[in-house]
C-alpha cells in the first residue's frame, strides 16, 4: 500500500487514510522536524518565518486565530522597509514552501508592495511595508487572538523594527 496517498486518494478511500502515515492535524508541531519551530506551528509555518527572517524582515509576530476565526488557523505578519523588500520577502516565503510542495492559494497585493498577502489556507502571511503596517495595525484587530513566540534563532532576525 502506498505511504503518502493523495488528497483525491484520502477522500475517495478514507478506510486506508488511517492505515497510512499518520495525518497531522492542522496547527499541530512535526515532531520529526530536525529543529522543531515551535510547539504549536508545523512545519509549513516555521519555514515561512525562517524564509522571512533569512530577507531581513521585521518585527515578525505569529497569531493563533484558531479559536477566534474560522477561515484561518494563524497569522504570519511581518514588516520589510523598502517595496523591494516586502517582494523579497513575499518571494523567498512563496519559494521556500514551494520547494517542500505547498502552492500559495493566491497572493495579493504583490505590485505596489504595500501589503503583500500569501494565503496557503490554514494560514496567511501578511509582508508590510513599516506605515502601512502601522496604519492597519492587524496586531490591534485581532487584539484576541494568541501571540506565538519563535525560537531565538527565527526571532533574531526581527529586531530593529519600529515595534517594541
Amino acid at each position: 500500500m502506498k505511504e503518502n496517498l493523495s488528497i483525491k486518494e484520502q477522500v475517495l478511500h478514507p478506510e486506508q487514510t488511517a492505515k497510512a502515515a499518520p495525518v497531522k492535524e492542522r496547527g499541530t508541531p512535526d515532531k520529526e522536524s530536525p529543529d522543531n519551530c515551535v510547539e504549536q506551528l508545523d512545519e509549513r509555518i516555521c519555514a515561512a518565518l525562517r524564509a522571512a527572517s533569512d530577507k531581513k524582515a521585521l518585527d515578525m509576530v505569529v497569531l493563533d486565530l484558531r479559536e477566534i476565526a474560522s477561515f484561518t488557523d494563524f497569522f504570519i505578519i511581518a514588516s520589510g522597509t523598502n517595496v523591494r523588500q516586502v517582494q523579497a520577502i513575499a518571494d523567498e516565503v512563496v519559494e521556500q514552501l514551494k520547494k517542500q510542495g505547498q502552492r500559495a492559494a493566491r497572493v495579493e497585493g504583490y505590485k505596489t508592495a504595500e501589503w503583500v498577502l500569501v494565503d496557503y489556507g490554514d494560514f496567511i502571511v501578511h509582508v508590510f511595508e513599516d506605515k502601512a503596517r502601522q496604519f492597519y495595525d492587524l496586531e490591534r484587530l485581532w487584539r484576541d487572538a494568541k501571540r506565538v513566540s519563535m525560537p531565538a534563532d527565527i526571532a533574531g532576525g526581527t529586531e530593529g523594527s519600529l515595534r517594541s
